[in-house]
C-alpha cells in the first residue's frame, strides 16, 4: 500500500495526532488510511513540517499523491527525509517527515489502510 492509493479518493477529514506522530485520512466512502511510523530503539521518525493547509485536501478528489525521499548522514548517524505531495483542485500540501537513526533501524514512514473489525473477520 502506498500514498498513491489516495489518488481519486475524496477525503472527509484528516486527523492529526502527536506522540506518536500520525495522520489518519477518512474518506467519503468510509475507508481510512494511517500514515505513521512504529518507533523502535535508536531511531526517531516524526512529522517535521506541513506546508499548506490540510483542509485543502478535504471535500475534493485527490489529484496528486506522490512520495519522494532523500537520504544522508546526520550528527546522529543516518537520516531519511520523506516528502509526501498531496493535491486537490483546492490546493496542495507537502508533508515532510524526518527519520533519524544510528543506521541500523528503519526510518521509513508507514502507510496502511485501517480496516474495521467486521472487515477483518470477513477476510
Amino acid at each position: 500500500m502506498s500514498v498513491e492509493d489516495l489518488k481519486g479518493i475524496t477525503l472527509l477529514h484528516i486527523e492529526m495526532e502527536r506522540e506518536p506522530d500520525q495522520l489518519i485520512f477518512h474518506s467519503e466512502c468510509g475507508r481510512r488510511w494511517r500514515m505513521y511510523h512504529w518507533q523502535d530503539c535508536c531511531e526517531h521518525v516524526r512529522i517535521e513540517e506541513i506546508i499548506g493547509d490540510l483542509d485543502d485536501l478535504v471535500s475534493s478528489p485527490i489529484l496528486v499523491a506522490e512520495e519522494r525521499q532523500l537520504e544522508g548522514n546526520s550528527d546522529w548517524g543516518h537520516e531519511t527525509v520523506t516528502f509526501y505531495e498531496l493535491a486537490t483542485i483546492k490546493g496542495s500540501v507537502t508533508l515532510r517527515w524526518l527519520g533519524e537513526s544510528n543506521g541500523y533501524y528503519s526510518e521509513k514512514v508507514d502507510f496502511e489502510e485501517l480496516r474495521s473489525v467486521e472487515e477483518t473477520l470477513k477476510s
